[in-house]
């Protein structure tokens, strides 16, 4: 599941597996992972909503693929371009993947953009390029929210990734064709 051992059984532990169980159907590898600091999981997803309550579910969704992917994280890529296919777009889970942005507005090929500049240079972005957040009808307080939000989901993939979290077998059954066969970087899926 990952390089470190099962954490000792606890109330907390166990509510993280269940939390998995009812919302998957399976224990997710990262759980393991992260079941062993549960509080930090708790508080840093209590932040991202807090953060991300600014975007619909698929803005998130873009958000999330567009930096997994530029920063080589085979897990959130999967499980994240899952999800937008099953909310009614593998197209532009796809195109988010690949870096085409098909089948996205301006508007979240905007976030798109944003997501993967934060993710992959952020020490190269530019107040042209926040510009571009402005013209496609982000806030100020938007951009701030969605560069925050990027940042904490790099920091939790960065996490999964150095402690050896491999994306769920489940997550490659469940990701459409399309979505599977783009994800090629990262670690692989689980046996």
């Amino acid at each position: 599941m990952s390089f470190l051992n099962e954490p000792a059984p606890s109330p907390a532990v166990q509510a993280r597996y269940d939390a998995d169980l009812d919302a998957y159907g399976f224990v997710m590898n990262l759980s393991h992972v992260w079941a062993h600091v549960p509080g930090a999981h708790t508080r840093l997803f209590e932040l991202l909503a807090e953060v991300g309550s600014a975007f619909s579910f698929r803005e998130r969704g873009i958000l999330i693929t567009g930096a997994a992917s530029t920063i080589g994280d085979s897990y959130c890529s999967l499980a994240w371009g899952w999800k937008l296919a099953e909310s009614g777009s593998g197209d532009a889970a796809s195109g988010v993947l690949s870096g085409t942005d098909a089948d996205l507005s301006p508007r979240e090929a905007a976030l798109a953009t944003w997501a993967r500049r934060v993710a992959g240079s952020a020490d190269r972005t530019t107040a042209a390029d926040v510009q571009e957040l402005r013209d496609a009808g982000f806030s100020d307080e938007e951009v701030a929210r969605a560069t925050v939000f990027v940042a904490l989901r790099a920091a939790f993939s960065t996490v999964n990734a150095a402690l050896g979290a491999q994306p769920d077998a489940e997550l490659g059954t469940l990701a459409p064709p399309e979505v599977a066969a783009l994800v090629t970087w990262g670690r692989p899926v689980a046996d």
